[in-house]
């Protein structure tokens, strides 16, 4: 079905097309239309373009007014103050128009005029390392723009850049090789056995601590552990082999916790840093040609005048060290040629902590002095900040220790399993209910809170407040969501039926205009990568049906067939939007609570 024009763009077109007849010049000029409290919209454009033209705003704001026609669309228009218009759109207009929206599977939302590919750079754990609360926010808020960019009809490419490679790999290969069964799984290597991500991630735990240990004790096994980086890097079997073993492990307790987080990850997505390795030396043969990077005391660098260091000397961006070893840059521009020359991206999108600015505003701007980005190709780094304990500092264990994602995550499912147990006898959960429900709930809970402020500010990561059922919660939403969906079993026979012939009570009109606007929502969050602006759209509809359910009688007292068919109309309409927004941030939303 054809994407359903909002109230919004609808009048624009009536005022703009009134505007260009009262003042032919002004073809093509926006009424700056925006939501009021005054009226339901009010456009501010006539006041700058009256100036333009040397006219009284007031008088050319009477004369547009006499050009719009009202009745079908428009109530009535009132010119305010010095040329403001105050528009009001009728009862019949919301409702045709919402609708139109309900029968289309997509709620009307319209696919982008011009699709590209995105590719997607997020949630990059390192092979070997446990993860901590630091890495929830780029694989929370990548995932959800994922999903918002492929329901406008982009093509979306996830890339999972997880840290596989470096000299670290040396010292834990090569203790491995002395210790062939440090990362042999309980009750044998059965290739078939269910490894848990736990004992993955202690098998990697114990072998880093060993090697370390040994690392720092032992000169000659350092001196063995640093040869092996170089057979690493040189490609040799054995070596590659055990390497592997790592990387496998590693994933296994990766693919566990993306499990927790209820997020699909794909084998195919992960392309760590050593998917790259092969372009690396002719990557920095194509800068150095192409005299975008130069050599500075034996290193290939590239410059920028408005990057310097404390001394006040320019900081250069190092691609290639002096003793020829190649760093993050190097792996980063290669990323960049092959995600725009192999997957004909448009656009890459970088969900990377915001402390990493200057690296990324450097590497961007060197691939875009090679080539590899230009007007047709750019890219951005979504930065997002820090997660903050309550006390505002950063998020630590009592011991100062770094907080373990799955004891986070663990922890926020089993309070809001003890929410949702407080209610389940009410609504009549079964114990299998109540332990899939937690999981919704306190999954949801962790997305939600940091979904719901904007990625470059650091944010409080506060359970008690995020699994409460009152503010600016998933669920606050969720129950929101449950509270329509038993609304609609108690209707009985009754059905949802839009009826436009009738008078909309204010709590009907502000849900319905609200409504009306997801699909505007959706394009400004797609376009401005803003997670945030969905959940704030989706918490503001919450809000508004639960005064329109407290002051407009839906099941008891029954209303008038019509009214009771229109208000479940509009149940079932801010159900759908409901559930379809929660899903673009990759929460579910249980159908009892």
């Amino acid at each position: 079905m054809a994407s359903v024009p909002s109230l919004a763009s609808s009048v624009n077109q009536r005022v703009a097309d009134a505007l260009a007849s009262a003042l032919p010049e002004a073809g093509g000029a926006d009424p700056l239309l925006r939501r009021s409290d005054r009226a339901d919209f009010q456009a501010n454009g006539i006041l700058a373009l009256a100036k333009k033209a040397k006219a009284n705003p007031r008088e050319l704001a009477t004369t547009v007014v006499e050009g719009i026609p009202t009745g079908d669309l428009i109530r009535e228009i009132e010119v305010s103050g010095p040329g403001f218009l105050n528009i009001t759109i009728t009862d019949k207009a919301i409702i045709e128009t919402l609708a139109a929206r309900a029968g289309d599977d997509r709620l009307g939302v319209p696919l982008a005029a011009n699709p590209g590919v995105t590719v997607i750079d997020y949630a990059q754990p390192n092979v070997a390392k446990e993860m901590h609360v630091g890495h929830l926010r780029s694989a929370v808020i990548g995932a959800a723009m994922v999903e918002i960019l492929e329901f406008t009809g982009e093509k979306v490419i996830r890339r999972h850049h997880i840290g596989d490679w470096g000299t670290q790999f040396g010292m834990l290969i090569q203790y491995l090789l002395e210790h062939p069964h440090e990362l042999d799984h309980k009750g044998g290597n059965d290739a078939d056995k269910q490894v848990s991500g736990e004992e993955a991630m202690s098998n990697l735990n114990r072998l880093y601590k060993a090697s370390r240990a040994l690392f720092d004790s032992d000169e000659e096994f350092k001196t063995r552990a640093r040869a092996r980086v170089v057979d690493l890097q040189a490609g040799e079997p054995e070596t590659l082999a055990l390497w592997q073993r790592f990387v496998d492990e590693s994933k296994i307790y990766f693919y566990s916790v993306f499990n927790k987080l209820d997020m699909d990850i794909k084998d195919a997505d992960v392309v760590g840093e050593s998917g790259y390795n092969d372009m690396l030396v002719e990557t920095c043969k194509l800068l150095e040609e192409s005299g975008v990077a130069v050599r500075s005391n034996g290193a290939l660098c590239v410059f920028f005048e408005d990057v310097k260091g404390p001394d006040g000397n320019p900081t250069p961006l190092i691609v290639q060290k002096s003793d020829g070893g190649f760093g993050y840059a190097a792996t980063d521009l290669s990323a960049i040629r092959d995600r725009v020359g192999k997957l004909g991206a448009t656009e890459l999108i970088y969900v990377v902590d915001a402390r990493q600015s200057l690296h990324f505003k450097m590497v961007f701007e060197t691939a875009r002095r090679a080539g590899w980005l230009n007007d047709e190709v750019k890219a951005v780094q979504l930065a997002f900040g820090t997660v903050l304990g309550k006390d505002g500092k950063p998020f630590k264990t009592r011991e100062g220790e770094t907080v373990r994602l799955v004891d986070l995550l663990d922890e926020a499912v089993e309070r809001a399993t003890a929410v949702v147990r407080e209610k389940a006898e009410k609504v009549g959960l079964t114990e299998a209910e109540i332990v899939e429900n937690g999981q919704y709930v306190g999954i949801g809970a962790v997305k939600y809170a940091d979904l719901s402020t904007s990625a470059a500010r650091d944010y409080k990561f506060d359970l008690d407040q995020m699994v409460s059922l009152n503010g600016d919660t998933s669920v606050y939403l969720q129950y929101a969501y449950a509270r329509i969906k038993s609304i609609l079993r108690r209707a009985g026979d009754r059905k949802p039926v839009a009826h436009p012939e009738l008078e909309l009570a204010p709590a009907e009109r502000a849900l319905g205009l609200h409504l009306d606007q997801f699909g505007e929502l959706i394009a400004e969050a797609a376009a401005e990568h803003a997670p945030h602006k969905v959940a704030a759209y989706l918490y503001q509809l919450s809000s508004l049906f639960t005064t329109f359910y407290t002051e407009c009688p839906v099941v008891k007292p029954e209303p008038e067939l019509v009214v009771g068919e229109n208000r479940l109309f509009l149940c079932d309409l801010t159900a759908r939007t409901l559930t379809k927004g929660m899903s673009l941030l990759g929460i579910r939303t249980p159908e009892k609570l």
